[in-house]
């Protein structure tokens, strides 16, 4: 699997390549952007990069005007080896050499001809281990291997949705007074609230319009293909909102209990619709508080293929986020609050209680 990304700078070449990876039988996926309406190249590289360090299958391409900056920002990324390359020779030996596990590019330096001979000798060149193994492996070992949980939090993979509306409602959420019928309205909307930030980075077309006065040049959705995946039960109670704002949307389940004993996901239901690998998926999941479950499903999910995954919950706990990055670190997580602690039997703290008793009027 090929994952691509590229700012404003580097969209045309990134079609180009798109292109290539189709005639020559590549799989891909295209982390944006997709206009030349300015973006902010790190925010593309970082999602690229962190899909490649977290699946060791998978290959990057970046791209911006001079493909320094992309490169600069994939490196950051704990196991990444992105190689700027402006010549054949030059991706040939960063396959053999250093391993390279993603290709940086610049447009408006090497052009699409250029770049598209770049793009095929790299991708078919092969590592040649031996003693360049040992000089990767040194790579490595320089690099940080302890991020603290607050610098986990602060990075731009955990969104944390302070909007006003979202707040007022989550505290409404959070009181022991809110009976089951308020409270299952309340969680609906917060999920709705939190899908507009979920959804900001859709893909938009022009279309003209006729309105009653003219026609207008205006913009829809391009027909990215996107799949709500809540995790039963309490996930459930979050779909009916994500459904309201993108019906087209199709929805899997899956389904986990945690252990009582051992605190483990345990799988009891899946079920997923059969293009789920060509989907973006939003994961629902009221509560993160080990992270275990919300890990496990995404563990299942790439199992079948997704690459994609975006993660939303209510309420989460800085143990459970740790837990889902460090595995995970290619999905981004959209929550409304982080609360500080863990009971003894894994529930947070101050949280808001047990989200499917509360949905469901089980206690």
């Amino acid at each position: 699997m090929i994952v691509i990304g590229s700012d404003h700078a580097g969209v045309k070449l990134k079609s180009q390549i798109i292109e290539y990876l189709k005639d020559n039988g590549y799989e891909y996926m295209d982390y944006g952007t997709y206009n030349e309406e300015s973006v902010d190249y790190p925010d593309i590289a970082q999602k690229v990069a962190l899909t490649v360090s977290s699946n060791k299958s998978c290959k990057g391409i970046v791209i911006c005007g001079t493909g320094i900056g992309v490169s600069i920002s994939a490196n950051k990324v704990k196991g990444i080896r992105a190689a700027l390359c402006t010549n054949s020779f030059m991706a040939k030996l960063s396959i053999q050499h250093n391993n390279s596990n993603i290709l940086a590019l610049g447009e408006r330096v090497t052009g699409v001809d250029h770049s598209l001979d770049i793009v095929d000798t790299w991708l078919k060149s092969e590592f040649l281990g031996n003693r360049h193994a040992k000089r990767v492996d040194k790579i490595t070992q320089i690099e940080q291997s302890n991020i603290s949980v607050n610098e986990v939090i602060s990075m731009n993979a955990v969104h944390i949705l302070d909007h006003p509306l979202i707040q007022h409602k989550i505290s409404l959420l959070r009181d022991k007074n809110t009976h089951t019928k308020e409270f299952r309205e309340l969680v609906s909307e917060v999920s709705m609230l939190m899908g507009y930030e979920v959804t900001r980075n859709m893909p938009l077309k022009e279309v003209e319009i006729e309105t009653p006065m003219g026609i207008a040049k205006t913009k829809v959705v391009s027909g990215k293909k996107l799949g709500f995946v809540p995790i039963l039960r309490a996930g459930l109670g979050m779909l009916d909102g994500m459904i309201n704002l993108l019906p087209m949307a199709k929805v899997g389940h899956i389904g986990l209990y945690r252990d009582p004993k051992t605190l483990e996901a345990v799988k009891y239901y899946c079920k997923l619709s059969d293009d789920i690998s060509e989907r973006e998926i939003v994961l629902l999941d009221p509560m993160v508080a080990t992270g275990i479950t919300a890990t496990t499903a995404i563990n299942y999910l790439k199992e079948k293929g997704v690459l994609n995954i975006k993660l939303m919950c209510l309420i989460s706990s800085k143990a459970g986020i740790n837990r889902v990055i460090s595995n995970h670190p290619d999905i981004e997580i959209y929550t409304a609050a982080v609360d500080d602690e863990l009971d003894d039997n894994a529930y947070i703290i101050p949280g808001l209680g047990d989200a499917g008793d509360r949905l469901y009027g089980t206690k």
